[in-house]
């Protein structure tokens, strides 16, 4: 099983030890692959769905969604956990993809954008988000997304001081943060009562 990475991820992707690894150079893009059958198998609840993956035990969660599991909305933004593009749910708390490694994810339940609709918090933010024409760019949304829904799962009713803490992990370049604070207000107000 081959793991696409960009060029940009290798500094810190690659374990240590990497004399077990084989790096390919494939254009602009790199392979990177442990030795056959060295590699363990690895099932994730990723949307309510079991899926397998044999991958390295150390291979970050956001790349084993995208390159693997081929649910391409969560986005690579720094590869450090520090602009939250990344976000997606584990056990209903968001946390930086880009970082965790596949290995301590078994038994837990991951929800990425694509699944956060199934829910009425989600679908809520979502409609907000569209309402409020919160996305410019749009590339951070999936992650301002998760973690806005992250948040109205812990309060009803955020206050602007909860709302600026609790996004603040979340970098969004064009700049619409008072459309996201309105959105995730929105959201709040329309699901008072109705969250299950």
């Amino acid at each position: 099983m081959h793991l696409l990475m960009e060029t940009i991820i290798l500094p810190w992707a690659v374990p240590i030890g990497t004399e077990s690894y084989e790096i390919v150079e494939i254009h602009d893009r790199v392979s990177l692959t442990t030795g056959e059958g060295a590699e363990p198998v690895f099932v994730l609840n990723i949307n309510g769905v079991d899926q397998s993956f044999d991958l390295s035990p150390d291979v970050p969660l956001l790349w084993a969604l995208r390159d693997v599991a081929h649910l391409t909305g969560t986005k690579f933004g720094c590869g450090m956990a520090l602009c939250g593009a990344c976000t997606v749910h584990v056990d209903d708390v968001g946390v930086r993809s880009c970082v965790l490694p596949i290995s301590g994810l078994v038994g837990k339940k991951i929800t990425t954008i694509e699944g956060v609709a199934d829910s009425t918090l989600g679908r809520a933010v979502q409609t907000a988000w569209l309402s409020n024409e919160v996305v410019q760019c749009g590339y951070c949304q999936s992650g301002q997304i998760m973690s806005a829904v992250a948040l109205l799962k812990t309060v009803d009713s955020p206050s602007d001081a909860d709302i600026d803490n609790a996004m603040s992990g979340n970098i969004c370049r064009c700049g619409t943060y008072s459309r996201i604070r309105d959105a995730i207000k929105e959201a709040a107000s329309s699901t008072q009562g109705k969250v299950e």
